[in-house]
């Protein structure tokens, strides 16, 4: 009897890890970036990103598909903050820099949640003292919250004086591919080095 039970338990082991294997990689041969992804998206990738329609630091009107003509790492901000985007914004431009020094190009943007005080001109400014490919936007206030809302950030400006003021906001890296749409995020905190090794993996499977 016991040596029954043994048997039983040993087929029911067999069965449970072949159908787990099943189930994983079934769920793995569609997603040809899967072997890339360190994040899970609640409703998948198709949830987040789409059009949107900004104004460059240039003064010209851009949609998404201006912006995102090559691989592209979006992040939204402002430049009036004191501290938490000059060094996300740094960061994400440290890895663009060791993606270039390996032969991959990536596009730094820059989208403003702060339209107010970031006209285009101080959006210029601010780009050209970080980076000189860094690509900043701005726009109405209409034309930040359907950006923002497409890429499902957060963003709020604090009681306050009329020029200064803090806005909350979330610090989420978006790598967007042309043809392909989002495809991964990064935490602020994550080290360049690592940013790049992962967006290395994702232009290599596209």
């Amino acid at each position: 009897m016991t040596r029954l039970i043994a048997m039983l338990a040993g087929v029911a082991v067999v069965g449970l890890v072949a159908i787990t294997y099943l189930l994983t990689a079934g769920a793995s041969s569609d997603d040809q970036f899967a072997q890339c992804r360190a994040t899970q998206v609640a409703g998948g990738t198709s949830e987040i990103g789409g059009p949107f329609t900004l104004v460059s630091e240039t003064g010209e009107t851009v949609t998404d598909e201006d912006v995102i003509d090559q691989p592209t790492l979006i992040y939204f901000g402002y430049t009036f903050c004191p501290d938490v985007c000059p060094i996300d914004i740094v960061n994400n431009t440290v890895a663009i820099d060791i993606l270039e020094d390996k032969g991959l190009q990536v596009k730094p943007v820059f989208i403003s949640v702060d339209p107010k005080r970031d006209t285009p001109e101080v959006m210029a400014d601010f780009t050209e003292n970080v980076h000189p490919r860094l690509l900043g936007l701005t726009g109405s206030d209409e034309q930040v919250k359907a950006a923002s809302e497409a890429y499902r950030t957060y963003y709020k400006a604090q009681d306050g004086d009329d020029e200064y003021y803090l806005v909350d906001h979330s610090t989420f890296s978006y790598l967007t591919l042309p043809e392909v749409g989002f495809v991964e995020f990064f935490r602020r905190g994550t080290e360049p080095e690592a940013m790049a090794d992962t967006i290395a993996c994702f232009l290599e499977a596209a």
